[in-house]
């Protein structure tokens, strides 16, 4: 079977197990070009090194290779013809980044912050409620802005195909409620045509770019230091703040905890539990609360 062919076979594959497979089925058409180039009728762990190599920096390179790799595993598995390359230019994965733990205090002032910048005009609103609804929905900044009105219910937000194409209710608090509820009194008169929660001056839907920028100008005003690491807060911090909290509020007990972990990792949209197990490690109050937990555990405690 030509390297083309069996790329298209693979790509089918992962798209009918429900990956949505756009770059890295672009990223496999291009290896194949490069191998019917070469006359090559199987995978050859050369070839994929060359290839792979043509990308600038040494992650894009990783990355094409671990495409690559995965597809070799695959087709291996029925012709022994085709070569598994050797991961040469480490791993596709750069370790995650510290993330920036925002206190409740701090999130107060970011949101006070925001409520307080550029002229007084709905941006002011916007991007208070948008903050505040960030802080205590840990919804993705993503998810936010595309909310439309219909995705409002009573029994909360409805978070249609989001990352990984899934969708989730997220519950409202009563004040959560409210302060949207407030929001709307304005935003609805002011953009009648566009059914989108949160819309910028344009009267259109607010975009990452805009939210990343109106963030940065309230950590400014608020004069936020850099965490450890220097890890810089973004919009993204209010989730981690989100997740962060949920955690410390886990009961003892190995039963509870596995549910608990199980069910913030459902809440948050998390494609895998690991995901959410990640901020134990990434936290140092989480470690230390696990470290003690442990000795108590060793040392016969148990309250």
């Amino acid at each position: 079977m030509p390297v083309a062919e069996a790329v298209e076979t693979y790509v089918a594959l992962r798209r009918a197990a429900g990956f949505a497979f756009k770059s890295e089925g672009s990223c496999l058409k291009s290896f194949a070009a490069f191998c019917d180039a070469r006359g090559e009728s199987s995978v050859r762990a050369q070839v994929a090194i060359e290839w792979a190599g043509l990308a600038q920096g040494v992650p894009q390179r990783a990355r094409r290779l671990g495409i690559v790799i995965r597809l070799a595993r695959y087709l291996r598995a029925e012709d022994d013809r085709h070569e598994v390359p050797p991961a040469v230019f480490g791993a596709e994965k750069s370790p995650r980044p510290v993330p920036y733990i925002l206190s409740l205090d701090q999130i107060r002032q970011l949101i006070h912050a925001a409520a307080q910048s550029g002229y007084r005009t709905l941006r002011r609103e916007t991007y208070r409620t948008l903050f505040a609804l960030l802080a205590c929905t840990g919804l993705r900044v993503s998810e936010a802005i595309r909310l439309r009105f219909d995705d409002i219910t009573p029994d909360g937000l409805v978070i249609r195909c989001s990352k990984f194409r899934k969708s989730r209710l997220v519950p409202l608090h009563d004040t959560a409620r409210a302060g949207l509820d407030r929001y709307l009194q304005r935003r609805c008169p002011y953009a009648p045509d566009d059914d989108h929660v949160f819309v910028s001056l344009r009267r259109k839907p607010l975009i990452l770019n805009d939210v990343a920028t109106a963030f940065q100008t309230a950590v400014r005003v608020v004069g936020l230091p850099p965490g450890p690491g220097r890890a810089r807060p973004t919009p993204h911090s209010l989730r981690h703040a989100f997740a962060v909290r949920a955690l410390h509020t886990c009961p003892d007990g190995r039963d509870a905890i596995t549910r608990h972990m199980v069910a913030l990792s459902t809440y948050l949209g998390h494609a895998k539990v690991a995901d959410t197990y990640w901020y134990l490690e990434a936290v140092p109050e989480l470690m230390t609360d696990i470290a003690d937990r442990c000795e108590r555990f060793v040392t016969g405690e148990r309250s």
